[in-house]
This record gives structure tokens, sequence and C-alpha cells, in this order.
């Protein structure tokens, strides 16, 4: 088994679509939450989201990321383990 690392997912995202995108990547990494931060959306209309969470491989989800978020963007750092 892989050692768990905790990676910090940071992610603008259109407002309209912000629960549909949340869904389908809570869906992949149920149980590995440890703290969601929902900020309001800006003057054009695109919300922040920050997901901490237990990961065994970064690489493997930042490219299920890309392809489930079309309209917006995101960002991936490994906080903390080896």
């Amino acid at each position: 088994m892989r050692d768990m690392k905790t990676v910090e997912l940071e992610m603008r995202l259109p407002y309209r679509e912000k629960g549909a995108v949340l869904a389908k990547i809570l869906r992949g990494i149920s149980g590995r939450v440890k703290s969601v931060h929902v900020l309001p959306p800006d003057h054009r209309g695109v919300s922040e989201v920050r997901l901490e969470l237990s990961e065994s491989d970064p690489e493997s989800l930042r490219e299920r990321l890309k392809k489930m978020i079309k309209n917006g963007g995101f960002s991936l750092r490994i906080i903390a383990g080896t």
C-alpha cells in the first residue's frame, strides 16, 4: 500500500456549474476529505473551492480532474507526506 499524502486542491469554477462538478469529484474521493472551504462567487460569477484530502496518488488525481473540470481551473499541491 502506498503512503497517503495530504493534498490541497484549489478550484475556480463557474458558479452555475459548481454543484455538478463537485458532485462528480466528491463521488470519487469520498471518505478522504479532511476539510472543505467554499467561497462566494466573485463579480464575474466564479466560485473558489478548497479541499484538503488524503490521497495516495496525486498524479492520478490530477489526470482525473483534467477530464472533469472543463470550464474552470484547479491547482493541486502536496502539503504533507512523503
